[in-house]
């Protein structure tokens, strides 16, 4: 059982969060996968290409050299920076080719990526795809665990497979007993490899010996206390104490959503 404990110490380099602290095993893509969505995306890239290149040569045909020149590096800009950083950002991590094969890009936390990081990808694929034919992307697929090219690298991105089937465990049911207490307590939010150990340790309690049970329990309710105020009641057990934590937490979190989404109806039916 004691080798069991690294489970709820860390995450697992390939687990995607939820704001629960659900880990999500969404695998990296593959490096079949990823060749084929990067064939698709050039592609796509070169009709893109055509149609930019084509309006700067109309535009600028008329103009002496350095326009023409001026134009010429724009429309290129566009092409290979522009466009995929835009398509990424707006798509949430796709592109034509992901799209088609079911992929998406996501940060290294597992978390929608910026615009920044969109950029840099592109930024990076410029010689590592389109000027080195896609040679070094490839060989950095092949020894990545995770897949990721050197863009990746750069941009601290990876890619995902998006249409997995998943199963979330039910959620934490909140002790009677502790219900009045987390009501007032303050909660703050704890570091996400802390509440995904409560949420691992909570849904396999079941599962555990007496000992693990107590000795685990006890060790992440110690981590955890630093981060509730007031204690418990005295004599409360450390799993009652993280399922309440668990449980107050969630339960915020769900009328805050609704007091946005509310506030949103309103604004909208005003505007109208």
């Amino acid at each position: 059982m004691l080798a069991g404990m690294s489970d709820f110490a860390m995450l697992s380099s390939d687990d995607l969060v939820t704001g629960e602290a659900v880990a999500l095993d969404l695998p990296a893509a593959s490096v079949a996968a990823r060749i084929g969505s990067g064939l698709l995306d050039v592609m796509a890239l070169g009709v893109v290409a055509f149609g930019v290149l084509f309006l700067a040569l109309v535009a600028s045909i008329d103009t002496d050299g350095a326009l023409q020149h001026v134009a010429l590096v724009g429309s290129l800009m566009a092409v290979f920076l522009v466009y995929p950083t835009t398509v990424e950002t707006l798509t949430r991590g796709k592109s034509l080719g992901k799209w088609v094969l079911g992929l998406r890009v996501v940060r290294d936390d597992g978390g929608t990526i910026t615009a920044q990081q969109a950029f840099v990808r592109a930024l990076v694929a410029v010689p590592e795809i389109y000027a080195l034919s896609g040679g070094p992307a490839f060989f950095s697929c092949l020894v990545s665990p995770r897949g990721k090219r050197l863009g990746d690298y750069a941009a601290g991105t990876y890619v995902v497979r998006d249409r997995v089937a998943l199963r979330l465990p039910p959620p934490v049911p909140m002790p009677p007993a502790l219900a009045e207490w987390a009501g007032r307590a303050d909660l703050r939010t704890p570091p996400v490899g802390l509440a995904l150990a409560m949420r691992q340790y909570l849904s396999r309690l079941a599962t555990l010996d007496p000992a693990s049970r107590q000795r685990i329990g006890a060790m992440l309710a110690d981590r955890l206390a630093e981060y509730v105020a007031p204690p418990p009641p005295p004599g409360t057990q450390s799993w009652d104490f993280l399922a309440a934590v668990s449980a107050a937490r969630r339960d915020r979190d769900l009328e805050r959503l609704h007091r946005d989404e509310s506030l949103r109806s309103r604004l909208v039916e005003r505007d109208r």
